[in-house]
């Protein structure tokens, strides 16, 4: 799913919430934003969960076939339920999708899905959020879409011919969907964790050449007989904060592992690394030493994501490459951040380990709105107010607009919608992106 191209698309016309706007909204329902749910319904607040995807765990069950974690089953729970897996084992991308259907299901978690979110501004004191459902209406907006939003595919791949196949790794599935082998050959750009699995995967039944921008330091998934996650929860290295020495130590080399795949297995499955490749001209592709690659057939760009927040239009947070923010907290009074890569840690955007990070930004969200603004005054992110803790959460009220779009004009007293909200989610609906991914849906 990708942003509007119109930069005023979708942009709400001025006016104010009818009734109570909601306590806060999640953007995004993958494991970043269902972390996050988790601990604000434990608070007491009215609150929504909104994904632009049918279904929870959606974007893991379209990942490749063959996709497993790299984090056990022990080190890949989100927070208050363990992963339905026997330790030392490797889920698989339908387990986890399974596992985070299950976990927003087991905590009653209201999630809107098949609502893409289009336009986020702050108005009168409350965030206004135009979604592909209608406009609601929140006094603290939570991004949980993660940095996996849209497919980084570089200017080079302009010179290829029509007939050369050209996938994204996040839209390839497995071998039987590319050209066949004795059509040529195959190009796999990208030499991360998803690069390197995807090119063993296909070299088992196609000519594979690897293009290798940076070859980035392959480490053994079990070093010294223990899992590498043991060690790395051990030595805190996956838990310290970002600024700490040993986090600067790790993100001056690339902040990136290749995990459980050596260049040995590589060698060994035929697969010719190649340099950075620099220049394609119809079914030819050319690297940095000068080499050529005639016969290429087809192309797979495992060159990761772009991040686009372009539909937020709130001053000082997105300068159209990074956000600006300290722990997910921007400096926009009520706009907060969860699941970004280094955050707070390593381990920040990783399934199992980015239940701390929730934790502290819905303490913050719920501290926060115990103090109401006046009209036109934004939220402070110094406040600390002790959250009130309604033993009994209450449903995150919508529009009472009389059309039966539930999103149309406000968050108001309504629970009828919450409730069919919920029936909807139950029934297996939900969501594993807010806008274009929900947070983290590379292999943790």
């Amino acid at each position: 799913m990708s942003a509007a191209t119109d930069p005023t698309a979708r942009r709400p016309t001025p006016e104010t919430p009818g009734c109570t706007p909601l306590d806060a909204l999640v953007i995004g329902a993958g494991q970043a934003g269902l972390a996050v749910g988790y601990h604000l319904a434990r608070t007491g607040m009215r609150f929504l969960l909104v994904d632009a995807a049918p279904e929870v765990g959606h974007s893991w069950a379209t990942r490749w076939d063959s996709l497993r974690l790299f984090t056990p089953a022990e080190y890949s729970a989100l927070p208050g339920m363990a992963f339905p897996a026997p330790p030392g084992t490797y889920p698989d991308k339908d387990q986890v999708a399974d596992y985070l259907k299950a976990y927003a299901n087991q905590f009653d978690l209201p999630v809107m899905p098949n609502t893409r979110v289009e336009h986020v501004d702050a108005h009168g004191g409350v965030f206004r959020v135009a979604t592909s459902q209608g406009t609601l209406w929140a006094r603290q907006v939570i991004v949980a879409t993660g940095p996996f939003q849209k497919p980084g595919i570089p200017r080079v791949a302009s010179g290829l011919a029509p007939e050369v196949m050209q996938l994204h790794s996040s839209a390839y599935r497995n071998p039987a969907g590319l050209p066949c082998s004795d059509a040529g050959k195959v190009l796999v750009v990208g030499a991360g964790n998803s690069g390197l699995q995807i090119a063993l995967e296909v070299a088992r039944t196609h000519q594979v050449h690897l293009a290798v921008g940076t070859r980035q330091k392959a480490i053994s998934q079990r070093p010294l007989g223990r899992d590498l996650f043991w060690w790395l929860t051990k030595t805190g290295a996956v838990t310290r904060p970002a600024t700490s020495p040993i986090a600067a130590w790790f993100r001056k080399r690339g902040g990136d592992l290749v995990i459980g795949t050596t260049w040995g297995d590589i060698d060994a499955a035929d697969i010719h690394a190649r340099p950075r490749l620099t220049t394609t001209d119809g079914h030819t592709a050319g690297f940095a030493d000068r080499s050529q690659l005639d016969g290429v057939a087809a192309v797979i760009w495992a060159t990761g994501f772009r991040r686009d927040y372009s539909w937020l239009d709130v001053p000082g947070v997105w300068d159209g490459h990074q956000v600006t923010h300290h722990r997910g907290a921007t400096r926009a009074s009520g706009l907060w951040f969860i699941g970004l890569p280094w955050q707070h840690t390593r381990g920040s955007a990783l399934l199992g380990f980015i239940g701390e990070d929730a934790a502290w930004v819905a303490d913050q969200v719920a501290r926060h709105v115990r103090t109401p603004p006046t009209q036109g005054t934004p939220l402070s992110p110094h406040t600390h107010a002790r959250p009130h803790v309604n033993p009994r959460r209450r449903r995150p009220a919508m529009s009472t607009n009389p059309t039966p779009n539930p999103a149309s004009a406000g968050p108001s007293a309504t629970s009828s919608w919450a409730r069919s909200a919920r029936t909807r989610h139950v029934r297996g609906s939900g969501g594993g992106s807010g806008r274009i991914g929900s947070a983290n849906h590379a292999p943790a």
